[in-house]
């Protein structure tokens, strides 16, 4: 149930389009827990979402993976709700659910019948505070998580290789640490650890509760003082985690691994939109913005950069992408990750992308490149940009990273402003050795005697 980093490519686009001007109303319990309703008739359905704000970048040296095993934990049942009972109840309701945890928060939502939003509220005020934590649960349950970390990542060379170049990237960031934790620390573990986290944290004045759908937001707020009123408010520690140091000059990283095809992976020091926010003058606000369309316009569909010049123009790449995400916590990586075409090696993969890099650099993309890259932000994934889920789930990232989620109704007015000259400015800045971690992923021999069949159960995936 990890989620990878969020694409505001994607989310943000279908929130800003679909959502509209859809009616958004605030609240706040006593108890300090935040309460923010989206109203969306188009359908009488309800999607409820528990954000709390805790992730693998709130965890230390040792404990790494602990926000995540917790996540699985909070499935295992209370007194009134053994293990169990929270997704039958959902099922029988004729509703979903699950959870999800990323490196700056966990989450967890169900989506029903708009009549049936007090079951959710009842079943999560439940486990806010009366989760059983019992050893005999976390001993299987832990062993679960690590044979996740051997199929998700240990047996996947490009997740080993992206959790290698992390680790290499950041020095001191808690980025560094995967989101699953490292095998020696999910190794010793305890249930006492996870009781620990879970009353530091799991209190509502550290949460935030995003209902989206079919429902009236008064009514709304009567049901979660009604459910949540009573949760007592906590102590939740303060976080201040390591800022990651400068890096002055380029690192590189080598991995052996039993693979079919090389793989490689440059990552680029960049600001996030929190950055821009807290002082302008170093990270002028359109930063992020044209980040996200340097991003656009070397991934940004067939007709993109790569795409046409380096996996069909050139045939030096087989597959290559490039990603960022302005609303990490922290400051963040914009990446470009890689698989040379048959015949070719990294290296001359990497060449031939450091030439598209300097050619954004010193030549301004041309206007007409530059309006289709902001059309697909205008008109991509138009199926799902009406969703009520990622209405909620937008909402909930943005409070929770520590930002308004008023900001994201600017999205696309700041992507439409973005300017050839600010995607040539990001490019030259950010896109520098100084900044840079290259991984480079070494095939051995596959043994296939010893290759893991697929694991069953639900779908987690690092960053």
């Amino acid at each position: 149930m990890f989620k990878p980093r969020p694409l505001l490519f994607s989310i943000l686009l279908l929130f800003n389009v679909g959502a509209g001007a859809a009616a958004t109303s605030e609240f706040a319990l006593d108890n300090g827990l935040r309460i923010i309703v989206r109203e969306d008739h188009r359908a009488p359905v309800v999607v409820s979402q528990i954000w709390y704000k805790v992730g693998s970048s709130y965890e230390h040296t040792g404990i790494t993976g602990i926000s995540h095993a917790l996540e699985h934990m909070m499935f295992k049942g209370t007194s009134a709700h053994p293990a169990g009972e929270f997704s039958r109840i959902i099922s029988e309701n004729g509703g979903n659910e699950n959870a999800f945890t990323g490196d700056d928060y966990t989450a967890y939502f169900q989506t029903l019948e708009k009549s049936r939003l007090p079951i959710s509220f009842e079943l999560e005020a439940d486990r806010m505070q009366n989760l059983l934590l019992e050893k005999k649960d976390f001993a299987r349950e832990i062993e679960v998580v690590m044979e996740e970390r051997r199929m998700r990542t240990e047996d996947n060379p490009q997740a080993y290789l992206n959790e290698v170049a992390m680790a290499t990237a950041f020095q001191t960031s808690p980025y560094r640490n995967p989101t699953i934790g490292w095998m020696s620390d999910l190794k010793n573990m305890k249930a006492e650890q996870l009781k620990d986290w879970y009353h530091e944290w799991y209190e509502p004045n550290n949460a935030t509760l995003v209902v989206a759908g079919d429902v009236d937001p008064k009514q709304v707020y009567q049901l979660a003082k009604k459910y949540f009123g009573p949760v007592p408010r906590g102590t939740v520690p303060i976080n201040e985690p390591t800022p990651e140091i400068a890096q002055h000059g380029i690192k590189r990283v080598t991995v052996k691994r039993p693979a079919e095809v090389p793989s490689l992976l440059m990552a680029y020091k960049v600001p996030i939109l929190k950055d821009a926010i807290k002082d302008p003058k170093q990270v002028p606000l359109w930063e992020p913005y044209a980040l996200d369309v340097l991003a656009g316009v070397l991934d940004g569909g067939d007709s993109a950069r790569f795409n046409s010049r380096l996996v069909r123009g050139q045939e030096v790449a087989a597959a290559i992408g490039a990603g960022y995400s302005m609303t990490d916590r922290l400051d963040s990586l914009f990446t470009i990750s890689a698989t040379p075409a048959q015949g070719k090696t990294t290296a001359e993969l990497e060449q031939a992308i450091r030439k598209e890099l300097d050619t954004l650099k010193h030549e301004p993309v041309e206007q007409k490149e530059l309006e289709r890259v902001k059309a697909q932000v205008v008109s991509q994934d138009v199926y799902q940009r009406d969703s009520v889920f990622y209405q909620a789930m937008i909402i909930g990232m943005l409070e929770t990273v520590g930002l308004p989620w008023k900001l994201s109704d600017e999205y696309v007015k700041r992507i439409q402003q973005v300017t050839a000259d600010q995607v040539r400015a990001v490019a030259e800045k950010y896109l520098v050795d100084d900044g840079l971690t290259v991984a480079d992923l070494v095939p051995l021999p596959m043994d296939k005697k010893t290759m893991r069949r697929p694991m069953m159960g639900g779908s987690r995936n690092v960053r």
